[in-house]
């Protein structure tokens, strides 16, 4: 229960506070032209061909630092986020919209170079910039909303039946490896180790400054009537609880079916930590890969993780989870 006024925000937890506001305009959300409000990836709207709404806000030294990443990555990385839940509905990208706070401070060839990575990393996606906001802030901030079409109905991530393969559209824990990597020091890892090890180093800084899923296959999983897809944001252990409390089904995953980036195994020795590798797989958030569910075999490029059965919770080897992903507050 929430008590608005002793209780923090940080107090009560994201996930809490996602209820509460989702509750608050259930009434307003009854409308005809709305087939999916809150709570899912994405809304969906009706029409001739139903369109699909996101958004998500990347902030300054919670989501980005600018000593790691480029301002033209800063900017590309934004619309990969928001454009992952347009992909777990099974839509196509058609194209965003973006706000952008910072400080009048800011050189001009920041703001500039972020935008060329919207515009470029949209494009790519197959969208178009369709326009925005610029504002004063005390740092930098992007809001980017993402606008996409159905070919076929929306795939929610509140259908998974018994009997369901999971799956996931590629490697897991590439982003929370590049995390690791910088966080101990990209130069200071350089100096100590054999230089046959560097490419594993610069692929996972790469990973992490600018993920890389294949988000075409999202209309593809709903092309072959996937009954249920999200998309790997905060991590795939978040996101198995998630769709199993909205699908009411348990769900089993083995670790060892997870695909993992080759460098990998490489970072995990190098930074002496063994476990890693797992931790990395199934807390490490930021992939933007697509986590699905199939009554029949998935897709080509997909790999079986886990099943759906009756009951209820996530089960990772056996067992009851111990790991969390990202938590906002």
């Amino acid at each position: 229960m929430v008590n608005e006024v002793n209780q923090t925000i940080a107090d009560v937890g994201e996930r809490a506070l996602l209820a509460v506001m989702r509750s608050a305009g259930a009434d307003s959300e009854v409308a005809e032209d709305i087939v999916i409000g809150t709570g899912d990836d994405a809304a969906v709207l009706a029409g001739n061909r139903q369109t699909v709404l996101s958004v998500d806000t990347a902030v300054q030294d919670r989501h980005f630092r600018l000593d790691w990443s480029t301002p033209w990555q800063i900017g590309a990385r934004s619309v990969i986020a928001s454009a992952a839940d347009v992909a777990a509905m099974g839509a196509r990208l058609s194209g965003v919209l973006v706000s952008i706070a910072m400080p009048p401070t800011t050189p001009v060839t920041t703001l500039l170079e972020i935008n060329q990575g919207i515009i470029d990393q949209t494009h790519r996606l197959g969208g178009r910039v369709l326009g925005g906001d610029l504002v004063s802030a005390s740092e930098i901030s992007l809001a980017v909303t993402s606008v996409g079409v159905l070919d076929a109905g929306p795939v929610t991530l509140a259908n998974v039946r018994p009997g369901d393969v999971l799956a996931v559209s590629g490697p897991l824990g590439a982003a929370a490896a590049g995390y690791a990597v910088l966080a101990t020091g990209v130069d200071g890892l350089r100096s100590r180790t054999r230089r046959s090890e560097h490419w594993a180093i610069d692929e996972a800084v790469s990973a992490f400054v600018l993920p890389a899923p294949d988000l075409a296959q999202g209309p593809r999983a709903a092309a072959v009537g996937a009954d249920a897809m999200t998309d790997v944001s905060d991590a795939l252990i978040e996101e198995l609880i998630t769709m199993s409390a909205a699908s009411l089904v348990r769900l089993d995953v083995s670790s060892r079916s997870i695909p993992t980036p080759r460098f990998a195994p490489v970072i995990a020795e190098l930074i002496g930590d063994d476990d890693s590798v797992r931790r990395w797989a199934l807390a490490g958030g930021e992939d933007h890969q697509l986590l699905a569910a199939f009554g029949d075999a998935p897709p080509h490029g997909w790999t079986i993780i886990g099943r759906a059965s009756a009951g209820a919770g996530v089960f990772i080897d056996g067992a009851e989870p111990n790991l969390h992903g990202w938590q906002s507050f």
